[in-house]
């Protein structure tokens, strides 16, 4: 059944003002954009990773959730999952019960470039017909803002501080989405904030509306982490796609695509001076630090054309 978007922006939320989410946190409006992908008639069953999202929607016994939810501990939110989709895929079998239900994970960076990195892999492997969201913050901030392998080279984290001895993380960011890639699995696709909502609901359907497993990796800005105005949230989800840091494409059965390509690449130093946690890479002695990093998204960016045969 086809909907027009003012049908489907007056859909009832399934996510409840009211939680304890930070202003200008991105992982609250990615949730309720995906969630507003969901047919209407459709019901679904969530969880989530123990971080940010979890503890500030769900402090038992009082939930923002209006659909099934269950909390999962960092490392095992893929599995939980996977487990309730293959129960209800054996009670339909068996004519137990009739209804549509969709299943969902989500996880910030923490729960999924790392700690649930096993499990989310074990689920996508064994085609179960779900989604898993990681909402993309870049850092454990739900703990204290510590380094994961989500955080960019060069942040400054608590367990990568900049100072007189080291400029910050000395790593590279992981690549999840490319690994998601490897599994061969019928849908990835990465995304993030932008004013119109047109490619996160588009990506989020698909991903819940493709038979088998789906995975999507969500660009989420964190206020207190990054250090910025909490009303630039979505400026600087624009300045990540134009800059090329954060570029916005999907895989769909084996077929690289790419969704947005700026007219005008940006320089890396227009997103990273939005940010405190970049603050010091401006400093006289670090400005070669910048050159670096922008070496390093130009290289990625023609990787990534070449594959989507934009080259």
């Amino acid at each position: 059944m086809a909907y027009s978007l003012k049908e489907i922006m007056n859909r009832p939320e399934r996510i409840t003002g009211g939680h304890r989410m930070c202003a200008g946190c991105g992982a609250p409006v990615a949730v309720r954009a995906i969630l507003r992908a969901l047919d209407p008639e459709d019901h679904v069953v969530c969880g989530a990773a123990t971080g940010c999202l979890e503890v500030s929607t769900f402090l038992y016994p009082y939930t923002a959730w209006k659909d099934s939810f269950i909390h999962s501990a960092f490392e095992n939110a893929g599995a939980t999952i996977s487990g309730a989709e293959a129960a209800y895929a054996a009670w339909k079998r068996k004519g137990k019960i009739d209804e549509t239900y969709k299943f969902i994970a989500f996880g910030g960076d923490g729960g999924t470039y790392d700690i649930g990195l096993q499990s989310l892999s074990g689920a996508m492997e064994r085609g179960h017909d779900m989604v898993y969201v990681c909402y993309d913050n870049e850092a454990y901030m739900n703990t204290g803002i510590q380094r994961s392998s989500s955080t960019p080279k060069y942040a400054d984290t608590t367990t990568s501080p900049q100072g007189t001895v080291l400029p910050g993380k000395q790593q590279y960011k992981k690549n999840l989405t490319y690994v998601m890639a490897a599994h061969g699995i019928p849908y990835v696709a990465q995304t993030t904030l932008t004013a119109n909502f047109k490619d996160i609901h588009e990506k989020a359907h698909k991903a819940i509306y493709t038979k088998g497993p789906a995975f999507m990796n969500v660009f989420a800005p964190c206020p207190r982490g990054w250090r910025y105005d909490t009303p630039n949230l979505m400026q600087i989800c624009k300045l990540a796609m134009d800059t090329c840091i954060w570029p916005v494409y999907e895989i769909e059965e084996g077929v690289w695509k790419l969704n947005y390509k700026p007219k005008k690449k940006l320089p890396v130093e227009d997103y990273l001076k939005t940010q405190g946690r970049f603050k010091h890479l401006f400093h006289k002695q670090n400005l070669h630090l910048i050159e670096e990093l922008q070496k390093d998204i130009d290289n990625k960016w023609e990787d990534l054309l070449k594959r989507c045969g934009e080259a």
